[in-house]
């Protein structure tokens, strides 16, 4: 396999939250020791709950936010502290999606104008810019007339297509998806869903797409990670993480689609009710982060975090009983 178009690691992202008067500050522990690879051309698809660290890690790769550790590599070259010009160059190699559209827009320019501004930023001179302008919104499912059109004038679904012609008008190699379609009515999605994946097919784009929705996920992503606290618990193909979930967090994640969830495509998923609500990340328990709600608590749990392991279907989970007991986990 080539050298991975992405790569991170062991990275680590906290915040500094005020006490206020009389009380003590704390830090966040946003994101915890978090690692993972992105081929060109591939999805790499997040999932967990609210607060798990899936939008911090997309921001700090957009440099919104500053990393306190770790790598991240983009075609070989570390750009986690760049800065001024330099961050301005590799934006340009890496767009991001939010997700309203409304609030990424400015109100007061026309979609025209917005795409112009973007297409001028290109390192390579366009010779026709208005021209690519036009082209960008054919290439989104637009018509030429949207350019002279503002946010209020368009629905979500269009406001969100423009948004994707921005994200295209600097010729990036990865775009980060932010709950890209969670604000869209289903139909509507469905059909974002399909033109980011003829996108995706015709241009080679890279995406890292950060969703609350496992079918979405499951439709979108070629590798797939669960995050918990900060922490990816288990990161696998598509196929290995929602055929035989390994980590009890990812089972109670699956178990929770309304459509009937397979392991091993003939076992059916039984239903797993968590209790209780995610620990502070300013003071996460210790042993297994997920401990204080897990079905499967034991002793060890409570103590010792578990390593994560290559697991005998394939996939990494960091959990003291991914595996069923007759497998041998791998070195």
């Amino acid at each position: 396999m080539s050298a991975p178009l992405l790569s991170v690691d062991d990275l680590h992202v906290t915040f500094r939250r005020s006490g206020g008067p009389g009380r003590r500050s704390n830090t966040v522990r946003a994101v915890r020791g978090v690692s993972f690879e992105l081929q060109a051309g591939q999805t790499l698809g997040i999932a967990g709950e609210s607060g798990s660290g899936k939008s911090t890690i997309a921001r700090t790769l957009m440099g919104i936010n500053k990393p306190a550790s770790g790598s991240m590599l983009l075609d070989g070259v570390d750009v986690a502290h760049r800065r001024g010009s330099s961050l301005a160059a590799y934006r340009r190699t890496m767009q991001m999606i939010f997700q309203d559209p409304y609030d990424s827009l400015d109100p007061r320019m026309t979609v025209g104008d917005t795409l112009l501004e973007a297409v001028r930023l290109r390192k390579d001179r366009v010779a026709d810019p208005r021209g690519e302008v036009r082209a960008l919104l054919e290439k989104v499912g637009l018509s030429r007339s949207f350019a002279d059109r503002r946010p209020r004038e368009l629905s979500g679904g269009q406001r969100q297509r423009v948004s994707i012609a921005r994200a295209l008008s600097v010729d990036p190699r990865l775009i980060l998806c932010d709950e890209a379609v969670s604000a869209l009515d289903v139909s509507v999605r469905a059909q974002v869903l399909n033109l980011l994946k003829d996108l995706q097919e015709e241009l080679g784009l890279a995406y890292l797409f950060i969703s609350h929705d496992l079918s979405t996920l499951r439709f979108m992503a070629d590798q797939v990670a669960i995050m918990y606290l900060g922490e990816i618990v288990e990161m696998g193909s598509r196929d290995e993480v929602f055929e035989r979930p390994q980590h009890p967090y990812t089972r109670a994640l699956l178990s929770a689609v309304p459509e009937p969830v397979v392991i091993d495509r003939t076992v059916r998923l039984p239903r797993v009710r968590l209790t209780g609500e995610p620990p502070s990340p300013t003071n996460p328990p210790s042993g297994c982060s997920f401990h204080p709600r897990c079905p499967l608590a034991q002793d060890v749990c409570r103590t010792t975090a578990p390593a994560a392991r290559v697991t005998a279907s394939g996939q990494i989970a960091a959990c003291h009983f991914a595996e069923p007991e007759e497998v041998v986990a791998a070195s």
